[in-house]
């Protein structure tokens, strides 16, 4: 198995070490935080190993698991890079597109691999609607959350709408042409409440809402395409697809079946609704053992250190554009 030690022993960080301690393809080999009462209680908590410093812990490990504040990520990633390790790396990958470009150099320098904690591409959700997309044209994302202070020392945008960010990019496989926003701010310093319109060379439109001050929590993507609607919702992991079929005689097609006549000479379409079997799964841990067997078979990680600066280098797009509202 692979040697994996953590940094940062906060409220994910904690997850991260349950999660690689039920794993049987990693070994956790110990954690590092500079908070001596957090430390404390990791250590007598999960009966694992606290290191004195970041540089012990990185010469002991095979992967280095980030889990510390974003402001911190660069600086700790740095250090494992140029002890040649491999590192996964909690979002957003680092503060600014700069020093994810930099770490991107380091990564290829030392020749290891960097995998970024994008959890949402391992949400049961939607891996079950990964074989059914096409090509979408447009997307619709909302995620709002319910007020929590942790998280408001960054914009809405790094804090939540990345996420979904990422999933758009992930998706639509064309550049991006143009980009609108407007945002915020309502009870912190940074927006609160965002919208972005993303237009892609392909003809894409998404259309993206985040909130971090709603009387409610919501995590929904739709996805529209030729002939396909796909409804993913990532916190109640369900996911629909409907889809639309050519009828040849509506006369002869099953009567409980919805029937759509197109017009005088264009035909009938069926729609048909499908429900993906969701099998529950630990997100956090799959995205984990992902990056062990990346490692393992020399391959690069479903969410990859460009995956992160793509999805950064988005976000910061955005921000800008709410700063100035130039088009």
């Amino acid at each position: 198995m692979l040697k994996i030690g953590v940094l940062g022993a906060g409220h994910l960080g904690k997850i991260h070490i349950k999660c690689i301690q039920e794993s049987d393809k990693l070994s956790l080999v110990g954690f590092f935080d500079p908070d001596d009462k957090i430390a404390e209680t990791v250590e007598k908590e999960y009966s694992t190993k606290r290191f004195n410093n970041i540089s012990d812990l990185i010469d002991s490990v095979d992967i280095v698991d980030i889990v510390t504040p974003t402001i911190s990520h660069f600086d700790c990633a740095t250090q494992a890079l140029r002890g040649f390790k491999h590192v996964f790396i909690e979002k957003p990958v680092v503060t600014t597109p700069d020093e994810a470009r930099q770490l991107i150099a380091l990564a290829q320098e030392a020749e290891v691999k960097v995998q970024v904690g994008h959890v949402e591409r391992f949400n049961p959700a939607f891996t079950a609607a990964l074989p059914y997309f096409g090509k979408p044209m447009f997307i619709e994302t909302h995620r709002l959350a319910q007020f929590n202070p942790r998280g408001t020392d960054v914009p809405v945008i790094l804090d939540l709408m990345i996420h979904d960010l990422d999933i758009v990019l992930s998706v639509v496989k064309s550049n991006i042409r143009k980009v609108h926003a407007s945002g915020v701010s309502v009870v912190s310093d940074t927006p609160d409440i965002a919208n972005a319109r993303l237009e892609f060379d392909n003809g894409c439109v998404a259309n993206l809402t985040a909130s971090r001050i709603s009387m409610k929590n919501m995590r929904k993507s739709r996805f529209f395409q030729q002939d396909a609607y796909i409804s993913v919702d990532f916190l109640e992991k369900k996911t629909e697809i409907f889809q639309m079929e050519d009828v040849p005689d509506p006369d002869k097609a099953d009567p409980l079946a919805m029937i759509i006549n197109l017009g005088e000479g264009k035909g009938s379409k069926k729609i048909t609704l499908q429900q993906p079997e969701i099998k529950p799964v630990n997100a956090i841990k799959t995205e984990l053992e992902s990056f062990a067997y990346a490692i393992k078979n020399n391959q690069s990680p479903l969410v990859s250190i460009n995956d992160g600066y793509a999805a950064l280098d988005l976000a910061y797009k955005i921000i800008e554009k709410m700063k100035f509202g130039t088009d």
